[in-house]
């Protein structure tokens, strides 16, 4: 990481909100903002699809942009709009249950003295069910105990939760992860912005993979363009206690291997499995011998450990699986449809991406 005077580099930092379950916690969200070291140029709270969140955020959040997500519904609308609204040179990205440490944007700045890079992301540590209440977070943005990891949760797949993952170095990276990210204004209309077919939605499974898919094509599009994974721009993440339940685990896994089939659709299978293939073959079976290796030295819960690693690698190739087979039946119905239609002297559709 860069050391030295910060820069002066503008930020814009969207937050996207979707419920009025989380009402403390988007309010701790820009709390923590308002609390940075590096001053943000503005806020902006994108409000998905819900009238009567929006008009009440207005009115509570003075000196915030408030504005109402102009796209589909979901994050990758959300985030579009944040972006066609900001004013910095560069947008940084919060999620509305998440708390950032006063040298968030601080952290962030430093790597922008260089202009290769075209996006910075931080460590997301995660608040377990117990932590610190969002209501005493908007006085005090740092929390004062992050709760009780479940012992059978390892910590390979903290990504289930939206945090940052054991084996993540700081560095060069392939893509960031949404909630703790930053990108310069100028990239997103290289890089075409979030695709509103993948990631968080009104859909009733956890999909993800919007910034997956984005970062992977900004490179494609922009190869020269460097994006970079610091550990000192912190931020917490709150995990409720319906996400510290292994039936979610193994949901959001299933999800995300579904989404993985969306992103290799998008960009190759090439670069939309790079990262996950060393994942695979070097973390998570380390976290495994670990996990039995812990059970042998008198914790029983590293056999939980290791035998969630191994249900949560097998799910993520099933929901893989699955999503492939769907994009497949999906382009034999376009194909098919297309060929129809100049039988009939008609111009043809174009087949899934």
């Amino acid at each position: 990481m860069s050391t030295g005077p910060v820069n002066k580099v503008g930020f814009s930092v969207v937050i996207c909100a979707y419920t009025e379950k989380r009402w403390d916690d988007v309010h701790a969200a820009v709390a923590s903002v308002r609390a940075q070291r590096h001053a943000p140029e503005e806020i902006i709270v994108v409000v998905d699809h819900n009238p009567a969140l929006y008009a009440r955020l207005q009115k509570s959040l003075t000196g915030v942009t408030v504005v109402e997500n102009r796209e589909g519904r979901g994050l990758s609308g959300g985030k579009n709009t944040g972006v066609a609204v900001a004013h910095g040179d560069v947008v940084a990205f919060l999620d509305d249950d998440a708390v950032a440490a006063p040298g968030w944007l601080e952290a962030f700045a430093r790597h922008y003295d260089d202009p290769a890079v075209a996006g910075v992301g931080g460590l997301t540590l995660p608040m377990w069910p117990g932590s610190t209440p969002s209501s005493e977070l908007v006085s005090a943005p740092v929390p004062a105990t992050t709760g009780t990891r479940p012992g059978w949760f390892p910590e390979e797949f903290d990504w289930t939760v939206g945090c940052t993952y054991r084996g993540m170095r700081p560095g060069p990276i392939r893509n960031l992860m949404g909630g703790n990210a930053s990108f310069r204004r100028e990239m997103f209309p290289v890089a075409g912005g979030f695709s509103t077919g993948i990631g968080r939605s009104f859909h009733k499974r956890p999909l993800g993979c919007e910034e997956t898919e984005f970062c992977i094509r900004l490179r494609q599009r922009s190869p020269e363009s460097e994006l970079v994974y610091d550990d000192q721009a912190v931020i917490w993440h709150r995990v409720p206690t319906e996400r510290a339940r292994f039936s979610y685990f193994r949901e959001r896994c299933y999800a995300e291997g579904l989404s993985k089939a969306l992103v290799t659709q998008s960009v190759g299978s090439q670069d939309g499995l790079a990262s996950e293939r060393a994942h695979a073959l070097k973390t998570l079976p380390r976290g495994a011998v670990k996990g039995v290796g812990d059970a042998v030295r008198g914790e029983p819960a590293g056999i939980g450990r290791a035998g969630a690693i191994t249900v949560g690698l097998a799910w993520t190739a099933w929901g893989y699986g699955m999503g492939l087979a769907a994009a497949r039946r999906a382009g034999r119905r376009d194909r098919r449809a297309a060929a129809r239609g100049r039988a009939q002297g008609r111009p043809g559709g174009e087949g899934v991406a």
